[in-house]
């Protein structure tokens, strides 16, 4: 708990001053003054959380958390909860969605089980930071005790550490369980006060009677548990995942070390809701890749007043749309890197006109 506190201690605001350098840069490049639109937003929001005038993205990583949740028992899911451990085996031979577009745009991909539901073989590529073998039923009682869920953001702490001592530039969040859907739309629901039905939405594909069934499972696990809102370590705990709670520590970790954290869809959306909770400064260094197709996603983001990069209808998770939104932002300060100023070019600046 003592490096939960001082991470969280350790979350400065942003550096005016490099963003006031940044903008003034951006100003005086060859282009009319926004035509690059958010781009130019993005690569001064970098800057600030950086602390660099001209930030450079070389050292790219995208942690993808894995864990299995006990609310699969109440059948809120079209796939088995072995999918879990399958799909981990998939990113470990590098043959997965995320490991597709992490190399288009120059990442590493950071495996991590959090809480699988069964013991995988050791692989060079998966960390262990295992919790416990999967949460248990929301639905029945809390997912996991508050020393469990301390555990959790711990270990999310632990793997931004770890990189960070790589190289690390950016960070990309990107989750992995059968089931996560359904606490997520929990902690949504709980955070922002929206109705449970509201925030819930299809996950793997389910059909009508089972996205009915999902919705009353959590209405009763919100009952049940009787959650302290304005806590976010108790909401995490009672109706929450391990990799969600990994995810927390991901992005306090990564803030306090000021690095830019690319938050995926939902299930990203739904730790993010938690960690600012509980580390409000963080909010100024989350960028949203993109809105998920999961109604909920939407909701969230809303909450957290981030406006995402991206709207391709996508909802596979795994840190996809984070893969895609670094490429942007790499562009974006690439921009303000590699761009000439007028004065360099020797072109003419618009002329100041009296109006």
């Amino acid at each position: 708990m003592a490096s939960l506190e001082k991470a969280i201690h350790g979350i400065g605001p942003l550096n005016e001053k490099a963003m006031r350098a940044a903008r003034e840069r951006q100003d005086s490049l060859t282009k009319p003054r926004g035509s690059l639109g958010r781009l130019e937003e993005l690569s001064i929001r970098v800057a600030g959380i950086r602390g660099e005038i001209v930030p450079r993205l070389h050292h790219k990583a995208i942690v993808v958390m894995a864990a299995d949740h006990g609310v699969v028992a109440e059948g809120v899911s079209l796939y088995p909860q072995e999918v879990t451990a399958q799909m981990v085996q998939n990113f470990l031979c590098g043959a997965a969605g995320i490991n597709v577009l992490a190399r288009q745009v120059g990442a590493r991909v950071v495996v991590v089980d959090m809480g699988i539901a069964g013991e995988l073989e050791p692989h060079s590529n998966l960390v262990s930071k295992k919790v416990a073998l999967g949460t248990r039923n929301m639905m029945r009682g809390s997912a996991m005790s508050r020393e469990e869920a301390i555990n959790a953001i711990e270990a999310g702490l632990e793997i931004v550490a770890r990189e960070f001592e790589k190289g690390l530039d950016i960070i990309g969040t990107g989750d992995m369980g059968i089931g996560n859907t359904t606490p997520s739309s929990a902690i949504t629901a709980a955070i922002t006060g929206e109705p449970v039905a509201g925030v819930t939405g299809r996950g793997t594909g389910i059909g009508d009677k089972q996205l009915t069934r999902k919705v009353k499972v959590i209405e009763e696990a919100l009952k049940v548990n009787q959650l302290d809102t304005r806590d976010g370590l108790d909401v995490l705990a009672k109706v929450g995942g391990f990799e969600i709670g990994g995810l927390v520590g991901v992005m306090i970790g990564a803030a306090a070390h000021r690095i830019p954290i690319v938050i995926d869809g939902f299930i990203s959306g739904a730790a993010a809701l938690i960690a600012t909770k509980m580390a409000p400064n963080l909010g100024d260094f989350l960028i949203a890749a993109h809105v998920s197709a999961e109604r909920g996603h939407r909701v969230a983001l809303k909450h957290l007043g981030l406006k995402p990069l991206l709207d391709l209808r996508m909802r596979l998770g795994e840190g996809t749309g984070a893969a895609l939104a670094i490429f942007i932002i790499e562009a974006a300060v690439k921009t303000l890197a590699e761009m000439a100023t007028f004065a360099e070019a020797g072109v003419s600046e618009a002329e100041k006109r009296a109006i």
